[in-house]
């Protein structure tokens, strides 16, 4: 049995999370996509098969890239306070890193469904990944999508107006990632 150890930062791919607007006045809000800019993970593998994750992503790393929707484009000014009001709904200094582990994975017809724990903002809960693994000449990617309640991680979505506009409590993670052979 041959163990390995890929491991993954930034500069292999990419973390993102893409947020929705709520509200009377959804209409007039953003959704975000924001970019985690400084991460890692470490697969462990025995005969290509992985047997252990661990992720971890600097909370303060965020950058909203983009937004989509609202009355008018989103200007970097408005990026800039888009950031501060998540850095602030996360509790960035007192939480500053989200952790996730899996050890336990079956395989799927297009990659390997992970069951682990995410931490965020000092909370812990199950989570379950699907990961989809598809093998290149160079090397292979690795792809996952996942939808995380931010109440369930006693995040108070950010809103604004009393409520009429707001961040949808569930936001999307969408992980690329290449290792090259």
């Amino acid at each position: 049995m041959a163990e390995s150890v890929w491991e993954f930062t930034e500069s292999d791919g990419s973390v993102v999370v893409r947020t929705d607007v709520g509200g009377r006045a959804a209409r007039t809000g953003h959704r975000l996509m924001i970019a985690m800019r400084t991460w890692s993970a470490s697969v462990t593998l025995t005969d290509l098969v992985p047997t252990n994750l661990k992720a971890t992503i600097s909370v303060d790393s965020l950058h909203v890239e983009s937004g989509e929707g609202g009355l008018t484009p989103m200007t970097g000014a408005e990026k800039s306070l888009a950031r501060v009001n998540a850095l602030k709904s996360m509790d960035a200094e007192k939480y500053p890193e989200i952790a996730y582990e899996a050890s336990t994975f079956r395989a799927t017809d297009d990659g390997y469904h992970a069951d682990g724990v995410l931490t965020i903002h000092g909370r812990s809960r199950p989570h379950a990944l699907d990961l989809q693994v598809v093998e290149t000449p160079d090397g292979w990617q690795i792809s996952a999508e996942s939808t995380v309640t931010q109440s369930d991680f006693g995040i108070k979505p950010y809103s604004l107006m009393m409520g009429t506009l707001k961040v949808v409590d569930d936001v999307r993670i969408v992980v690329e990632a290449a290792r090259t052979r």
